[in-house]
């Protein structure tokens, strides 16, 4: 597997984007090429506005080390809701765009499907994906985080993982026969009010997520908070039925329409930890909020730029 490292996929090569930093604007250089390392020099124009854009969490500087603290700010494309020690001596890949994109697309094919997206009502082919690619790829991604030290990626992506391949166990038709028989030995009201309970345990699970990313960014606190309330909508509308005993329409599309967010929202995500300047002409913006460990940092410094 290809060796790679956190700075080289916000843009630059660690040394080289720690040097620029920290450098005088005379002396600045910038690597700008994130595969072979070969850089120019960084007029202090052009210093300047990656300084700024790194406040909004976007640029060549927006992931990199910018303190003697040694650790790396919050970042959704590393799957880090805090701060983090560099991975510049890491042997592995980053797992976690993987991880992401293996849970954003099972979860858009269900949320369309759950949303009943031209008159598609039932989910059947989310049983394929929810093995192979939600379950068993990002089971995989989950364990790689636990290899590169990361105690939340590796939770979250392996129990996203578990999750998925659970609800593949659930509705493989003919297989493990789990609603046939609640229906015969109880109800099907039984069998959705066991589905129910199934989904708030993730909803819970999930809040607890929800809550570690509290600190992080915008976009990474983004995507548990709208998962979040899809499992919660969805539950909601298994356990709070129609007249006829039925499944909720309107929450169950509602749970479809935050289950789409998140699908987007994790993309995005594996989007940031995928583009550096060596294969994207963009950098996008991940946004720390301002009570963030970034975002203090950005305070301090603009304080002190006004003092002076």
């Amino acid at each position: 597997m290809a060796t790679t490292s956190t700075s080289e996929h916000t843009g630059y090569g660690p040394a080289g984007a720690e040097k620029m930093y920290h450098d005088s604007p005379d002396t600045e250089k910038s690597n700008t090429n994130g595969m072979n390392g070969i850089g120019r020099q960084m007029t202090h124009e052009e210093h300047q506005a990656a300084v700024a854009a790194s406040k909004f969490g976007y640029g060549p500087l927006a992931h990199v080390n910018t303190t003697n603290s040694g650790r790396l700010p919050a970042f959704g494309g590393e799957f880090q809701p805090g701060l983090y020690k560099s991975v510049e001596g890491r042997k592995f890949a980053n797992p976690a765009p993987l991880g992401l994109s293996a849970f954003a697309l099972t979860t858009f094919v269900l949320s369309l499907i759950n949303m009943r997206t031209r008159n598609v009502a039932e989910p059947n082919l989310v049983v394929g994906l929810a093995f192979g690619y939600g379950g068993l790829v990002q089971l995989l991604a989950g364990m790689w985080e636990m290899a590169v030290g990361n105690t939340f990626g590796a939770t979250a992506l392996s129990s996203y993982g578990g999750f998925w391949l659970s609800f593949a166990i659930i509705l493989t038709p003919g297989g493990f026969s789990i609603e046939d028989i609640y229906v015969e030995e109880q109800s099907e009201a039984a069998y959705y009010d066991a589905f129910g309970y199934f989904l708030m345990g993730w909803f819970i699970f999930t809040t607890i997520l929800v809550l570690v990313t509290l600190r992080s960014t915008v976009a990474f606190f983004t995507l548990f908070f709208t998962l979040d309330l899809a499992f919660l909508f969805l539950g909601i509308g298994y356990l709070q039925r129609t007249a006829e005993d039925s499944p909720n329409p309107p929450l169950l599309k509602t749970g479809g329409f935050f289950g789409l967010l998140a699908a987007f929202a994790a993309w995005y995500n594996a989007l940031a930890g995928i583009a550096d300047d060596s294969n994207s002409f963009f950098i996008v913006p991940v946004l720390h909020f301002p009570w963030s460990s970034k975002g203090k940092e950005m305070r301090k410094e603009k304080s002190e730029r006004n003092k002076a």
